[in-house]
C-alpha cells in the first residue's frame, strides 16, 4: 500500500483512503471554513436529546445534524430499512430535493457527512462565492452520482483541506490503513420540506417524511423519524455521538 506526502493511502485496489476525521466539532468547523463556508456557521456537540438544560446549549437556528453510529448499531437499523449498499439512485441537477454524494474515498464518511450538511437545506446559502466548495458544487450538481463522486475523488483542494485537519483533535489520529468501525450520517431538510438521511455508502438519500411548518431537524418528529431509530437499536451501546451545524450566536 502506497502513501502520498499528505498521509493519504492508495489501497491495493487502487482506492484512495483518507485518515478518518475525529468526531470533534472544532475539527469539523475548521474544515468547513477552509472549504469556504461562512464563519457564521459552526458545529456544536449535542449532549442529550431530552434534557432541556442541555438542549438549550445548542444555538439556533440549527441547520443539520451529524450522527455517528457504531457499526453494529448502524447495521441493525439498515437491516430493516428499504434499500441496499448497491447504488440505485440516479438523481442529478438543481431539481433534486437534496444533493447526495456517493462515497468512493475510503474512510471519508465524516467528510461526506460534513458535505451533506453544508450543501443542503438552509446551510447552503452560507457557502461563499468562488470558494472551493462553491466550485465543487457548481461542477458536481448537474452530474449523476458516479460522475459526481469522481469530482470529489479527484479534487486536490478537497484532499488538502481534509488532510490538513485529519491529524488534529483530542485523540491520536488512526492511520488511513487502519479499519474504521463508525458511520457518519447527516440529517437535513430538503427543498421539499422533508427530512433526509444522507450517507454516502447507502444506495441514495433516504426520505424520512415531511417535517412540520417551522420544525428543524431537532424537532421531536424529526428525531423520531431519524436519530431515535439508531438510539433504540443501540440497546445500551453508548459509543454513539452527535454534533449540530448551527448559526453562531453573536457573542460566540
Amino acid at each position: 500500500m502506497s502513501r502520498n506526502e499528505r498521509g493519504v493511502y492508495i489501497a491495493p485496489s487502487v482506492k484512495k483512503t483518507f485518515v478518518p476525521l475525529e468526531n470533534n466539532p472544532a475539527i469539523f468547523t475548521e474544515l468547513i471554513h477552509s472549504l469556504g463556508v461562512s464563519p457564521q456557521l459552526a458545529f456544536y456537540d449535542i449532549y442529550s436529546l431530552s434534557d432541556p438544560d442541555l438542549l438549550a446549549l445548542i444555538p439556533k437556528p440549527l441547520h443539520a445534524l451529524i450522527f455517528i453510529s457504531p457499526a453494529d448499531v448502524y447495521h441493525r437499523v439498515r437491516e430493516i430499512d428499504a434499500g441496499t449498499k448497491n447504488l440505485t439512485y440516479s438523481g442529478s441537477g438543481d431539481q433534486e430535493p437534496v444533493i447526495w454524494f456517493k462515497q468512493t474515498i475510503g474512510h471519508a464518511c465524516g467528510l461526506i457527512a460534513l458535505l451533506h450538511s453544508v450543501c443542503n437545506g438552509s446551510a447552503r446559502r452560507f457557502i461563499t462565492r468562488d470558494s472551493t466548495l462553491e466550485k465543487l458544487l457548481r461542477e458536481a450538481t448537474p452530474l449523476k452520482p458516479l460522475q459526481r463522486a469522481e469530482v470529489l475523488y479527484n479534487s486536490d483542494e478537497l484532499e488538502k483541506a481534509h488532510m490538513a485537519v485529519a491529524f488534529k483533535g483530542d485523540s491520536v489520529a488512526p492511520l488511513a490503513a487502519e479499519p474504521n468501525g463508525y458511520h457518519f450520517i447527516s440529517f437535513v431538510q430538503g427543498k421539499d420540506g422533508h427530512l433526509y438521511e444522507l450517507e454516502g455508502s447507502w444506495d441514495g438519500p433516504i426520505d424520512r417524511g415531511a417535517m412540520g411548518l417551522g420544525e428543524d431537524v431537532m424537532s421531536e418528529k424529526a428525531l423520531e423519524a431519524g436519530i431515535t431509530r439508531f438510539v433504540k437499536a443501540a440497546e445500551g451501546n453508548m459509543e454513539m455521538s452527535m454534533i449540530a451545524l448551527c448559526t453562531k450566536p453573536e457573542d460566540d
